[in-house]
């Protein structure tokens, strides 16, 4: 049944990018996945850690294509892409369309093949869902956030509460 909340809610909710199974993914047909920063991959603001750059050397090696989507600045972006060296668009202006239609076409795949990984419903998923993509949403990495923030989880949580989809 649908909900006035089903724009908001992810495909398949867990508690870590760093816990799905994106091998299996890629035999099912995926081919590139679509990354938000902060408090998906790394704490807010923080560079990526030898976990984040672990992930994404698997993912080359697997073959899989991957790009960082930001509403941060591109010097953000940069930062935390110095070692990881993938496709990024900062300032994507989630949760529009636009930034996951400029991903896929960094990483030459389409809506049907790509996924979206992010921790929150109101940017990352609802824009992934707008674009027609496969989404992830993550538990947030560090409840240390900005006080805007903060209250977005308020309302995230309330939106959650009704949530049936899967849980990992």
């Amino acid at each position: 049944m649908k909900s006035i909340f089903t724009p908001f809610y992810p495909d398949v909710k867990i508690h870590s990018a760093y816990d799905i199974d994106y091998k299996r993914l890629f035999e099912e047909g995926y081919r590139g996945v679509i990354f938000d920063i902060d408090n998906t991959l790394v704490p807010h603001g923080a560079p990526a850690t030898p976990e984040a750059e672990r992930l994404f050397v698997m993912l080359k090696e697997i073959g899989m294509k991957s790009c960082l989507v930001s509403n941060n600045v591109e010097a953000r972006v940069e930062m935390f892409n110095k070692n990881i060296h993938t496709n990024v668009v900062p300032l994507a202006w989630k949760p529009g369309k636009n930034g996951y239609e400029k991903a896929m076409k960094l990483m030459n795949t389409t809506k049907g093949n790509t996924i979206a990984v992010g921790d929150q419903l109101f940017t990352d998923i609802l824009g992934a869902r707008r674009a027609g993509i496969k989404s992830f949403l993550t538990d947030p990495i560090d409840p240390a956030e900005e006080i805007q923030i903060k209250f977005k989880r308020y309302l995230e949580n309330f939106v959650m509460l009704f949530y049936k989809g899967p849980e990992k």
